[in-house]
């Protein structure tokens, strides 16, 4: 095949699993993690830029790791102007133009806020972010965000966390046909196989944490997730078969079964 590669803002990457840096047991684990993904992207919570307290600190670690571009994260912003602000700390800090908004103001369900992500967004997006929004699994937001200039959109499989998996199918498949920009699935998988189906439909990458993290080894598991998602786009590349409402022969019946006249 040709080179494959992702696209977002005006940077490429030839892989196409993002990686969560959070709930690992230590940051040993965590970086062992990554570097066995193959991520290229590895995103962080601004709360985890902890210079003064090494043990809590990913950005430290992370920034020495060759081919990683970090994608700082807004979690624990509960509002559009609580984004903006960490967003722009981070930037400042990182140097990354790359940014994860990521409201949800409810921490029983996590579930991110459309209006606020949606007015985070702008305002990210006019001051040259690019804009990685983890989003409901809502079609006419994912076009929205779109038009005021995300670099991509990232709807939730399942809410975080719950390893439901690919439970927005079917609105997933109405935003891959309408988006111009990288649909990335962020939230809910919880195995590979799910990671390979989400590539399979169309979608162009999938950010994975608690799946990795919360493994038994997560080292093993990452490098299964960087396998899956190699499968499941390259399955998408050659056309996968149409589905029948019955069945319908491989080898068609031929004469070696009919009697000698």
């Amino acid at each position: 095949m040709s080179a494959d590669l992702l696209q977002l803002g005006d940077r490429t990457f030839t892989s196409r699993l993002l990686l969560g840096t959070g709930k690992f047991s230590d940051a040993a684990t965590m970086l062992r993690a990554v570097e066995a993904s193959g991520a290229q992207i590895v995103t962080v919570a601004l709360r985890r830029f902890n210079r003064e307290r090494p043990s809590d600190d990913l950005f430290g670690p992370l920034s020495q790791m060759k081919g990683i571009t970090l994608m700082p994260n807004t979690s624990g912003a509960r509002d559009a102007a609580e984004a903006i602000r960490a967003a722009q700390i981070a930037r400042e800090i990182s140097g990354s133009p790359f940014i994860k908004v990521e409201i949800h103001p409810n921490p029983q369900h996590l579930l991110p806020d459309p209006i606020e992500t949606l007015e985070a967004a702008k305002v990210l997006a006019a001051e040259g972010f690019f804009v990685m929004p983890y989003m409901p699994a809502d079609p006419v937001l994912a076009k929205r965000l779109e038009d005021v200039g995300c670099a991509s959109v990232m709807p939730l499989g399942a809410p975080i966390g719950s390893g439901q998996g690919l439970g927005t199918s079917e609105m997933l498949r109405i935003i891959i046909e309408n988006s111009r920009v990288p649909v990335i699935v962020d939230a809910g998988l919880r195995s590979p196989s799910e990671a390979a189906a989400a590539l399979e439909l169309g979608c162009a990458a999938v950010l994975i944490n608690s799946a990795v993290a919360a493994a038994e080894k997560p080292a093993d598991m990452a490098a299964a997730f960087a396998q899956a998602v190699q499968a499941g786009r390259a399955a998408y590349r050659a056309g996968l078969m149409p589905r029948r409402a019955a069945a319908n022969a491989t080898s068609p019946l031929t004469s070696f079964l009919k009697p000698e006249t």
